[in-house]
């Protein structure tokens, strides 16, 4: 079994974890590091297509299951069959790990009123919707800790209207949300990525290009990598976040913070921006 780069491997042992959007990207990276902390990890995604090779080869790398499952969290029936099966399977839901969702560029006046509704429904109602399926079936009883993977909405985000709207709503959901449960042993935080090097950037024809430029606006002059989402993620899950709740946690490289007045120049050994691919990903 492959071995953190940061924590003990049994800093999460016994604790059982869903992760949406577990296929790929993000969602993976978590997956496999709250796996090495010995945690039962459920990745699942609205594709079978996604996650069947991805837990298989999770699976395989890990040494230890990695279990997957298809579900729509748009869909309340298909969270409540999920709830079920991980609760039937494994008995308990320590930690859930919203990242699933899905948005496209477009500049605001070419959304049409059926892609803005198909983004909020993902990435704010769906994120609630097992938000609430977890909290009912295990957490409002017996705590836990819920981390929703948002994105930069401090500032403006053009092209994104319709993803950084859904995504400021989770933020303030999760705040709310950690005033309410806190009583009842629930923690719950966000954590905000800038430019990271995903294979979810493959989606959009330009994304290669577009975060080869933006790294120019980072003061850090790089992306983050999944890897580095997921520590901040299982940093929230572990013992050492149990006094955290109701916060946004930005990981951007000092993005948000970074004007246009004060000049940070490039650096003259730039190095290109590799997308990483999972084993079980297909070659384009």
């Amino acid at each position: 079994m492959s071995h953190s780069r940061i924590f003990r491997d049994d800093l999460l042992e016994g604790q059982v974890a869903i992760v949406t959007g577990g296929g790929t990207g993000i969602g993976a990276a978590t997956a496999r590091e709250l796996c090495r902390l010995g945690a039962t990890v459920v990745i699942a995604s609205r594709k079978e297509s996604n996650i069947r090779p991805a837990a298989e080869g999770l699976s395989a790398e890990l040494g230890r299951p990695v279990h997957g499952a298809i579900v729509d969290i748009r869909d309340r029936d298909s969270i409540d069959r999920l709830v079920s099966d991980v609760l039937g399977s494994h008995g308990r839901i320590d930690i859930l790990v919203n990242n699933g969702g899905g948005q496209f560029f477009s500049p605001a006046e070419a959304i049409r009123p059926k892609g803005w509704d198909a983004v909020v429904a993902t990435n704010l109602t769906g994120t609630w919707n097992l938000t609430r399926a977890v909290a009912d079936g295990w957490m409002l009883a017996n705590g836990g800790s819920v981390i929703n993977i948002t994105m930069l909405t401090k500032r403006a985000f053009p092209g994104m209207v319709h993803s950084v709207s859904a995504r400021a709503g989770v933020e303030a959901m999760t705040r709310t949300l950690a005033v309410e449960w806190a009583a009842r042993g629930i923690r719950l935080n966000c954590i905000a990525p800038g430019f990271v090097a995903s294979s979810g950037l493959r989606r959009y024809p330009a994304g290669l290009n577009i975060i080869e430029q933006m790294r120019s606006f980072v003061p850090m002059k790089r992306t983050a990598s999944c890897e580095e989402i997921a520590w901040q993620v299982a940093f929230l899950a572990s013992p050492a976040g149990a006094y955290v709740t109701g916060q946004t946690l930005t990981v951007d490289g000092g993005k948000e913070l970074w004007g246009d007045w004060w000049p940070i120049p490039d650096p003259p050994d730039m190095s290109p921006v590799e997308i990483p691919r999972e084993p079980w990903e297909e070659t384009e």
